[in-house]
Parts: structure tokens; sequence; C-alpha cells
């Protein structure tokens, strides 16, 4: 467990239990970031999304992602591909496996606590519009993923989504609404399909191959 990070339950008894860290602060408007943080924003995005994912070396990718903000845990991988939006509001703990091409867009936060796999092509989304605004006005609402979650393939997470401790999301799920501590879901959108027992999350998934 990361030093920065602990994983009390969320508010109410069923509720899922989800990283709670000091260094989290969820964004719900725009306009609260100044001028300057706005450039400095699009400008790591920018370089990041056509150039810095591409590159093959682990520790350039993430020394990339921390110097615009991003807090990366301890033996967490990031493979090639990846596509981040807003990097200064992305939380990953510790031994985090995150596949090929996973799709960050962390407008209002997203929060991964430790030991979670993330496959390859999985999209999580921080954000969306109001269909009955004449503005088409962003709704910003945070994504928080507890520990030992498993993500499976070109899975999709809407904003405002809480992932358990030891959830199981199937591959091509679309996830709208809170999954419990150890279930298993799927479909679209995502329903129960069983549970997973507490006895499986004892292990640290570390996957960070040369070159990947």
């Amino acid at each position: 467990m990361s030093t920065e990070m602990t994983t009390p339950p969320a508010a109410g008894p069923a509720g899922p239990t989800v990283p709670q860290r000091a260094d989290f602060h969820p964004r719900y408007t725009f306009t609260e970031i100044s001028t300057i943080a706005k450039a400095r924003n699009r400008v790591g995005i920018l370089l990041y999304n056509t150039i810095v994912t591409h590159l093959p070396s682990h520790t350039i990718r993430q020394a990339f992602l921390r110097a615009f903000g991003a807090k990366i845990g301890k033996d967490t991988s990031i493979l090639r591909g990846c596509q981040v939006f807003d990097i200064d509001q992305i939380r990953i703990g510790e031994a985090c496996s995150i596949g090929f091409r996973v799709l960050f867009d962390a407008r209002s936060g997203i929060c991964i606590g430790d030991n979670v796999v993330i496959a390859s092509d999985t999209q999580i989304i921080a954000g969306k519009h109001d269909p009955a605004s004449p503005e088409f006005a962003a709704v910003l609402e945070p994504v928080h993923i507890g520990d030992y979650a498993w993500i499976a393939s070109r899975a999709t997470i809407v904003s405002g989504v809480s992932i358990g401790r030891g959830a199981v999301v199937a591959a091509c799920a679309l996830v709208s609404k809170d999954v419990a501590d150890l279930d298993i879901v799927g479909g679209v959108p995502a329903t129960t399909i069983s549970r997973r027992p507490e006895s499986a999350l004892r292990y640290r998934p570390k996957y960070r191959p040369l070159f990947y």
C-alpha cells in the first residue's frame, strides 16, 4: 500500500471502497483553472498524446506525466499508446498495470488505488455534457477505482462512477453506475454477474516489460 493512500469505505454501508487521497481534488468546473494552468495543461496533453506515449521507455513516459502533475505510485506501468486529458487530475497507486491504448479522460479527476489492472483499449471518462443545456454545458464528475480492481479490455467507465475494491469489469462492458466491492459485472449497461472471493486479493500485478 502506498504511504499517501488509504482506502476507507465510501459513505454508506453498501458503498464501494475507493481510494481516499489527500492529494486528489476533483475538478467540478473549468472556471477555477488559471490561464497559465490551462496553457500548461494543453501543452502536456499535446506532447504526451502525439509523441511521449509512443516512446519505448516506461521511465520517460511516467517522468513526463509526473512533471505535468500526475501522481503515480511505485511499480506501476502505463504501456505505450495511452491517451490522457488533464494530466494533473490523474492519481494512480502502486503496482498498477495499465494496458496499451487506454484513455484517461481526467477532466474532473481519475483516482486509482493499488494493485489495479486496467487492460488495453479501456476508456475512463471523467466528464460529459448536459444534453438539455442550451450551452451544451460540461458536467464534471470524478471516477474512483478501488484496490485490486480488474477492468478488462475495451470496457468503458463513465463519469461519476466508483469501482469498488476487488471488483471486476468484464470486457466491452459499459459501467454507468457504482460497482460494489468484489462484484463481477458485465454487459451494456453493466450488471452484476457474480462475486469474487476476498481470498483472491493477494497479488501484486507488477508488469513492466522492456520497451513496452
